[in-house]
C-alpha cells in the first residue's frame, strides 16, 4: 500500500477555508507524521511571500502546501490556487521517492489547483509568473 494517509480532517477543513471567499485563511501547510501519514501542520493568513519566508520548507524535509493568490488588476481580480510539493534537497532518498505517489493522495483532498510547483526552493516571482502563464493571458492591465 503506497498511498499516503490523508485522513486528518483538519486538512479538509483548512482546504475549504483557503477556497472560501468568506474566510481570511490563505494557506495551509501539511507535514509528515511517520512514513506515510500526512497531517495539517499549520494554516493561516498571509501572502505567498509570507508563506515562502515562513520557515515551513526546510532542506531536510518534505512538505505539501496550498496557497491562495490573487491575480489581475482592479477590474478583474481572480483567486488562483497554488499547490507546492516541497522536496528538501537533503531529505532522505526514500522520502523523496515517495513524494509523487503521496502527492496524488493529497490531491484527492486538495482538488482545486490552478498551478503546481515541485522542488526544493521557490520564489514568489517564479510562482506568480507560472500562475499568469497558466491563465493564458496577462491581465496586468498593460496594452499588449
Amino acid at each position: 500500500e503506497n498511498m499516503a494517509d490523508v485522513s486528518d480532517p483538519a486538512i479538509q477543513e483548512a482546504y475549504e477555508a483557503v477556497l472560501s471567499d468568506n474566510d481570511p485563511t490563505t494557506y495551509l501547510v501539511c507535514k509528515y507524521e511517520g512514513k506515510k501519514t500526512v497531517v495539517l501542520e499549520t494554516k493561516g493568513e498571509g501572502s505567498l511571500e509570507d508563506v515562502l519566508a515562513g520557515g515551513f520548507f526546510p532542506d531536510d524535509d518534505c512538505k505539501f502546501a496550498y496557497i491562495r493568490v490573487t491575480t489581475g488588476d482592479a477590474e478583474s481580480r481572480r483567486a488562483k490556487f497554488v499547490f507546492i510539493t516541497h522536496i528538501g534537497s537533503t531529505a532522505g532518498i526514500l522520502q523523496k521517492a515517495k513524494m509523487s505517489i503521496h502527492k496524488a493522495s493529497v490531491k484527492d483532498v486538495i482538488r482545486n489547483v490552478s498551478v503546481e510547483c515541485q522542488g526544493d526552493s521557490f520564489t514568489a516571482d517564479d510562482i506568480m509568473a507560472t500562475v499568469k502563464k497558466a491563465q493564458g493571458a496577462n491581465y496586468d492591465g498593460q496594452a499588449s
